[in-house]
């Protein structure tokens, strides 16, 4: 067995996985109505041959005036539900990877275009566009933003029913997890920050009036899906803005997580606002996933130019992190588990059709049962 930390097993609630790689979600903004395609079976099905322990389907709807664009992700009807079954099914004739989903809704930051037309905000009034929600009327941005509607309760109630019924749907699909997207600037995160999060209601103003619908969400997720079933939570750790939300707040809302039965949290930051100014660098973010790991006993998660194998290992192997998610790493490099493996002297599973790749020097890289 393996010596390697980043090659040892680990359990999160009932899922079993093989290592400590997970797969980030990735948006591709590439579906129909919210419903998969060709595209993403490629995609997934790439990743999912890859050695890692669990792959994440990227950011999915609970409702369409969630999408980050027309062309993300849903699980709002039965439509997007079938299309994401269809793809599910063939991935899962090849491969046994774990897979888990990311449930988000975008409030302010939704109705824009796709990143490589530019990705501006769509105004309402345009066919690809549509009236944005968020705690409070408050844009993102002053310029080439529009300002949202702030959700009354009957809209919180909507949300928070949308986010139980996709949950639910997530079980149907037998998806392994499901991640509740309370980061990078999203409508739940929106009402954790006060930079975003103006009410004068039960919803603002004090930390746990701010973190009350995010936890109200994740409750109703948790809810709805088997016992056996782990629930995580992705979160921003910081604005990287003066006066918004901070870590000293995540760790009160990670200890609040943590009683309401989270059984991961995977520790990124930013996104909430225009101004904020991040010291971008290799492993920028595993000092907030450090410090979360010392106050809470869940799994954590780090993220964020996590490249180097030794430097994935160190994470792990010295405790700042429980595991790694790798994002633009493993797109650039498919099989960077399998490197990692070569290097550290771990194993990884691979598929029967690729053992002849395995060179002679790594006869014991592969795992082939």
């Amino acid at each position: 067995m393996s010596t390697a930390a980043l090659f040892q097993p680990i359990k999160i609630r009932g899922l079993n996985l093989v290592n400590r790689i997970v797969i980030a979600p990735m948006c591709q903004y590439s579906a129909e109505d919210g419903c998969m395609n060709d595209w993403h079976l490629i995609h997934l099905g790439k990743l999912a041959l890859s050695g890692a322990a669990l792959l994440t389907i990227e950011a999915s709807a609970v409702v369409p005036e969630g999408r980050i664009t027309y062309a993300d992700l849903g699980l709002w009807n039965e439509q997007c539900y079938a299309a994401m079954g269809l793809v599910l099914e063939s991935i899962r004739r090849w491969t046994d990877m774990p897979i888990g989903i990311q449930l988000s809704h975008a409030g302010r930051k939704a109705s824009t275009e796709v990143p490589w037309k530019g990705g501006g905000q769509i105004p309402p009034t345009e066919a690809l566009g549509w009236q944005t929600v968020a705690p409070s009327e408050l844009r993102y941005s002053s310029k080439g933003t529009f300002p949202p509607e702030s959700l009354d309760k009957e809209g919180l109630k909507r949300v928070r029913d949308a986010f139980a019924t996709a949950a639910r749907r997530t079980a149907k699909l037998g998806l392994d997890l499901v991640q509740v997207h309370a980061a990078h600037g999203y409508l739940l995160h929106q009402f954790l920050s006060p930079l975003s999060n103006r009410r004068g209601d039960e919803y603002g103003g004090s930390l746990a009036n701010r973190m009350r619908f995010p936890l109200e969400v994740f409750d109703a997720v948790r809810s709805e899906v088997p016992s056996e079933m782990p629930v995580s939570i992705r979160v921003s750790a910081t604005d990287w803005v003066d006066g918004g939300w901070d870590l000293e707040q995540t760790l009160q809302f990670a200890a609040e997580l943590q009683r309401r039965g989270c059984d991961a949290i995977h520790v990124s930051s930013g996104g909430l606002h225009p101004g904020q100014r991040i010291p971008v660098g290799p492993g920028y973010q595993v000092p907030f996933a450090r410090t979360v790991k010392n106050e809470v006993k869940m799994p954590v998660i780090a993220v964020g130019l996590i490249t180097g194998f030794d430097q994935a290992e160190a994470i792990v192997g010295t405790g700042d992190a429980d595991m790694v998610a790798l994002g633009r790493t493993i797109i650039f490099d498919p099989n960077w588990p399998w490197h990692a493996a070569a290097e550290l002297g771990g194993k990884v599973r691979v598929a029967a059709q690729y053992l002849r790749s395995q060179p002679s020097r790594f006869r014991d890289l592969f795992a082939n049962e």
